[in-house]
């Protein structure tokens, strides 16, 4: 296991000069000047008054739409939260469910076309489903709301749905649907749960996905064994998918999911029980994908993202993971040749817990925190002085 170098220490001081982005949205003055191995940075509040907010994007003007877990789309634009948006589907709020992820259209400033994942009723409880709507030009509202995929067992259970939502470069939707409390499920290859999906922007099975000629698998599914794949990217560089998920105790995982492949869970990992009682197989088993990187004990990863920015050149390449249980953010490198190198972890229970961080046009971290008053954060390069 990869053990910490180093925590950030938090340093308070007061800005002496305004941040201004492209759009001219003015930052906070007051901020944190935090050290980390290689750099500065200064972590602003952007916004707070969310409640568990879980995931963040930029609008092509620089704005942010923010999605809150009981059920909430907002628009946040120079420092103001808009009222909630209007049209949303019915949403399941319970448990670990509720509104999940955003994520725009490539061609979002000619379409206006977004994509949302959620926990949804049905038949024998709920289940994750994704959506595809347009937003109005007013943002006030959802427009043309349309249910693209939903999984096809729903249980009363209130938690693992996953879900976020990567686009390719060929413009598939890339989505994870953990085992949803019942491991013994993500080795179901006629189930969504414990998968990760991918399907064209109308829902419709891609003609190169693994399984879509038919099969023992359902034509959806792009990989399987995954416990609760809640972070999901891809590499703008090379257009590789990359995912982090959730172990039980100890075992969380970065993978790097292949068509068709098998991450194991819960035949093998690298946690244990929550009781401490060892986890099916072992570690390792024949046919089965071994992770990338993994932690022991669990840091409960949100998200994770890949930077490729000109902020933070010391960082290219280097896999930025949001953090619940530890309250921060993992750096973990990357060199040249793909090697993982020692982790760093910053703000370790400064913030609360870290839900969403995602890079954003300018090369600064986006973070979400996921609490009763959580806030949008902007982590952006301070002087060194």
């Amino acid at each position: 296991m990869n053990k910490t170098l180093s925590t950030a220490v938090k340093v308070m001081t007061l800005s002496t000069a305004g941040m201004v982005m492209a759009s001219s949205m003015a930052w906070s003055q007051q901020g944190d000047v935090v050290a980390t191995q290689d750099a500065n940075v200064r972590v602003e509040t952007v916004v707070d008054g969310l409640e568990h907010p879980w995931a963040v994007e930029v609008l092509p003007d620089g704005a942010y739409i923010v999605t809150e877990r009981p059920g909430r789309l907002r628009i946040v634009r120079d420092g103001a939260l808009s009222d909630p948006l209007g049209g949303l589907p019915e949403i399941r709020a319970a448990g670990q469910g509720g509104l999940l992820d955003v994520a725009l259209a490539p061609d979002f400033a000619q379409s206006r076309l977004l994509f949302l994942t959620a926990s949804v009723p049905g038949e024998g409880g709920a289940g994750t489903a994704v959506f595809r709507a347009k937003l109005s030009a007013d943002e006030k509202k959802l427009e043309n709301v349309e249910r693209i995929f939903a999984m096809n067992k729903f249980t009363g259970a209130g938690q693992h749905f996953g879900s976020r939502i990567a686009i390719d470069r060929d413009g598939a939707l890339f989505f994870g649907i953990g085992d949803r409390g019942d491991g013994p499920r993500a080795q179901d290859p006629k189930d969504h749960a414990g998968k990760l999906m991918r399907i064209s922007q109308d829902g419709k099975v891609p003609a190169d996905n693994p399984f879509a000629k038919g099969g023992d698998a359902l034509p959806e599914i792009w990989s399987m064994g995954h416990r609760n794949p809640q972070g999901i990217t891809i590499d703008p560089a090379d257009g590789r998918l990359i995912t982090v998920e959730h172990g039980a105790r100890g075992g969380d995982e970065i993978n790097v999911p292949q068509a068709g492949k098998n991450y194991g869970w819960p035949v093998i990992s690298y946690g244990v029980n929550y009781s401490g009682s060892q986890i099916g197989e072992g570690s390792a088993k024949e046919g089965l994908e071994q992770p990338l990187h993994y932690w022991d004990p669990s840091i409960a990863p949100g998200a994770i993202a890949i930077y490729r920015g000109e902020m933070f050149p010391e960082w290219d390449g280097d896999f930025i993971v949001a953090a619940l249980k530890y309250q921060l953010i993992s750096r973990v490198p990357r060199d040249a040749d793909g090697s993982i190198g020692p982790e760093e972890r910053l703000f370790q229970g400064d913030y609360g817990r870290i839900r969403d961080v995602v890079v954003a046009p300018d090369g600064a971290l986006l973070m979400v925190t996921d609490e009763d008053n959580g806030a949008l954060l902007r982590v952006s390069r301070a002087s060194n002085s």
